[in-house]
């Protein structure tokens, strides 16, 4: 963990890139710190998927409207300070890469993140952590 899962109208995906979208909302989760200047989340942890919703309707389905819901999950343990600065540092690379678009046409974006503080269960398999864990 962390997780970053974004849900977005498909009208969008003429305009913008969002794979691109991913990969610099992954870097910029890698570059945040904590208050002694340790990387927050795991390299290895790290993950940003993008889907388009099937369906949606977004306000009073008279425009074409569109829509970008982006949502944070990570293990608990971080300041408050930390947090607030995780989601500052991730709410501006959303913007930057959706100020052409906003430019465009009518768009809104939500960024959430939400803690795991008490995990029912929190399985794993896969070789991928030890590859930056040396």
């Amino acid at each position: 963990m962390p997780h970053l899962v974004i849900l977005y109208t498909p009208n969008i995906e003429p305009q913008t890139d969002m794979t691109a979208l991913c990969r610099t909302m992954a870097d910029a989760m890698l570059e945040q710190r904590d208050d002694e200047g340790r990387q927050v989340f795991p390299t290895g942890g790290t993950r940003v998927l993008a889907f388009p919703a099937a369906h949606y309707a977004v306000a009073d389905g008279q425009g074409d409207y569109a829509f970008v819901y982006l949502n944070v999950r990570m293990a608990s343990g971080r300041t408050e300070a930390v947090k607030k600065r995780i989601g500052d540092a991730l709410l501006a690379k959303v913007q930057q890469h959706f100020e052409p678009l906003v430019a465009q046409r009518h768009i809104g974006t939500t960024l959430q993140i939400d803690e795991a503080p008490g995990q029912v269960y929190d399985g794993k398999y896969g070789n991928l952590h030890p590859l930056f864990n040396k």
